[in-house]
């Protein structure tokens, strides 16, 4: 404790903050062994405006500030000081989007999340121009379609970027974004780690047809590896960090990350032939690859690894959202009956009776946890669904293990679709809100995609303590590499958990999984017919 308030008191600990889809988090490391010493965490929820969903600028600042605010409390109670100077920081946020500005900086429009899927147009036409998958989420999409559209706003146009781009911007005045995350706004050449120039060629040109008064080059943001310098914070940034005033200027800032990116870092699975899964509020696998995929395919993205390595990246918009609600349900009714149970349990409680005593293939029951549109299904929109055959055994058990495996459901036709490109995966570690209850998230996502999972016991500080991580790497003296420095230096004692498929629950989800695809159908006519 002692050795832990010297290394804050004198300002060598690392900070790592990531915007998450519900829980904005800050993680505070010590730079020896790169372990967390304190956290913060503020709650929020995206708003669903005009038929997109969003944050205010507002929410975004006054979650931050209260991230802060909760981890410097947490810094004051256990070591009786306060954050005065940081070694490093960095901040990590939710992949995609689009946030536009003018030239003065004004923003121009509504800040519109990955969870949008308004721009299938946009997308399917640049798909087909690059003959490169360009889905719906990403940035590069939203820009076109707003032009598409001819929403007044585009002509103003000065720079655009995506959240953790955006936070960064304002706390240094560097208008950059590390590569994972800028692979998500526009392709990325895999050999020059910047973006794709024929791409951008093509692009252009759409821009002269449309008479718009630029060029993609002169508003994406400049892209980063990690390790690069990406500025510091600027005495504008500390009091708008920390609102009280304490935090000096002047620690450097690594480049601003994705939430896929500090996924992996998070889970050490940056070196080629390794991948993870993030399961949370969406769910994304990422496998770094050997070779480029031979085929376009519409399921898979092709992203990077923060330091600009090529990556297959399978991403569902939907997970645990519909999951969450349920378990919420069961919480009122407890309320309703005066029973005291907390959270956790109750997690724990439904988790596990899933595992135990529901079916793997949940005897008849199918659910869809579509709260928004689905892209690897062609949904294009969410409708949270149950079915069931009258015969089914209709069961918490069986419930909950319908709920569990059609979070994994989308991403299974994902990966599906990679074992088919001969893509190998040496080891596949997952981290999220699903893999909280221990061993339940992690034995079905085995049993889903019929391949070893581990989980180590850093799974829970997730994206936080990957953007920590990459931001003590930013200020590490050593030359190594980043797959180098997380081997070496940060998981050389890693402890951690593997559990191997069940035959019996691989044969369950693949049932389970039939009755998912032939079903869709029905959750397309919901979305039909279950208007606003």
């Amino acid at each position: 404790m002692s050795e832990i308030k010297n290394i804050i008191a004198e300002g060598k600990s690392i900070l790592g903050i990531e915007f998450g889809s519900t829980r904005i988090k800050a993680v505070l490391i010590e730079p020896n062994t790169f372990k967390p010493i304190a956290q913060g965490a503020h709650e929020w929820e995206n708003r669903l405006e005009d038929g997109l969903w969003t944050y205010h600028l507002d929410d975004i600042w006054s979650g931050l500030q209260d991230c802060y605010q909760d981890l410097q409390k947490d810094v004051q109670n256990q070591y009786g000081v306060q954050i005065k100077k940081l070694a490093s920081i960095g901040f990590s946020a939710m992949m995609h989007g689009y946030m536009a500005f003018d030239k003065n900086g004004n923003h121009l429009a509504q800040f519109r999340t990955w969870r949008n899927a308004n721009t299938t147009e946009a997308a399917e036409k640049l798909t087909e121009l690059f003959q490169f998958n360009i889905p719906e989420r990403w940035s590069i999409s939203h820009l076109y379609q707003c032009i598409l559209n001819k929403e007044k706003h585009v002509t103003s146009v000065d720079f655009f970027t995506t959240l953790a781009g955006y936070v960064h911007w304002k706390l240094t005045g560097q208008k950059v974004l590390g590569v994972g995350d800028a692979s998500g706004m526009f392709p990325i050449d895999s050999n020059t780690h910047d973006y794709n120039q024929k791409y951008l060629e093509q692009f252009n040109k759409i821009l002269y047809e449309e008479k718009m008064p630029y060029t993609l080059e002169h508003l994406l943001p400049k892209v980063l590896c990690a390790g690069d310098d990406a500025g510091s914070l600027t005495a504008e940034g500390a009091k708008l960090l920390d609102v009280s005033g304490t935090l000096e200027p002047g620690c450097p800032i690594c480049p601003p990350e994705g939430d896929a990116g500090t996924g992996m870092v998070a889970t050490n699975s940056v070196a080629v032939r390794t991948g993870n899964v993030s399961a949370g509020t969406s769910i994304f696998a990422m496998v770094v690859l050997e070779k480029a995929l031979e085929k376009l395919h519409r399921e898979i993205d092709c992203v990077t690894t923060p330091d600009g390595l090529q990556v297959a990246m399978v991403h569902a918009n939907n997970c645990t959202s519909d999951l969450n609600a349920w378990v919420g349900l069961f919480a009122d009714f407890l309320k309703a009956a005066h029973i005291d149970m907390d959270m956790n349990t109750l997690f724990k409680t439904l988790y596990n009776e899933a595992l135990n005593n529901g079916a793997p293939d949940c005897d008849g029951i199918i659910t869809y946890g579509y709260l928004s549109g689905e892209n690897i299904t062609s949904m294009p929109e969410g409708r949270p669904l149950l079915a069931r055959m009258p015969t089914s055994k209709f069961t918490v058990g069986n419930l909950f293990r319908s709920n569990l495996n059609t979070s994994l459901g989308a991403i299974r036709l994902g990966m599906d679709i990679l074992k088919k490109e001969h893509v190998k995966v040496d080891k596949l570690l997952g981290h999220g809100g699903l893999f909280k209850t221990k061993g339940v998230g992690q034995s079905i996502m085995a049993d889903a995609l019929n391949i070893p999972v581990w989980v180590m016991t850093t799974a829970g500080e997730g994206g936080a303590w990957g953007i920590a991580l990459l931001a003590a790497y930013r200020v590490q003296k050593d030359k190594e590499t980043l797959p180098e420095f997380l081997e070496n230096k940060v998981f050389h004692d890693a402890q951690g958990s593997k559990i191997d498929p069940n035959p019996k629950g691989v044969e369950g989800f693949n049932a389970f999984l039939e009755r998912y695809v032939l079903c869709l159908g029905v959750e397309r006519q919901a979305v039909n017919c279950l208007k606003r």
